[in-house]
């Protein structure tokens, strides 16, 4: 099954990717779709998840229809918020994040490669 962006629509939904988090990488993918950057930032996390790990799930905030969701998020995880951003989280805490033109294809594999393994790892 291809990796997907799964819509993060609520602060449960939210909560839900925080305890998913203890079995898994969750990235969460900050977007604003009035912003060409994110635009930018979108594609290559779409085109990120073509040859993506299976030990991640992968989320999506929309923050134009999610505004209350991105605001916990930034709070929970004590990271200031920004569009286009993306946060890696495990065991409910962020490991990593990138926003803006630090979002690329290469960000991400790295990221995702260093944290993933080190939660299997951890899980061994």
């Amino acid at each position: 099954m291809p990796n997907t962006l799964r819509p993060l629509r609520s602060i449960t939904a939210f909560e839900k990717a925080i305890t998913e988090s203890n079995e898994k990488v969750v990235l969460i993918f900050k977007h604003s779709n009035s912003c060409d950057l994110s635009t930018m930032a979108l594609d290559e996390v779409t085109q990120h998840l073509e040859q993506a790990s299976s030990l991640t799930i992968y989320y999506l905030i929309t923050i134009q229809s999610e505004r209350e969701v991105s605001n916990e998020v930034s709070e929970r995880l004590c990271i200031p918020h920004a569009t286009p951003q993306i946060i890696l989280v495990r065991n409910g805490k962020a490991l990593w994040s990138a926003s803006h033109l630090k979002i690329t294809r290469e960000t991400l594999r790295e990221a995702e490669a260093t944290h993933t393994q080190t939660a299997t790892v951890a899980n061994t």
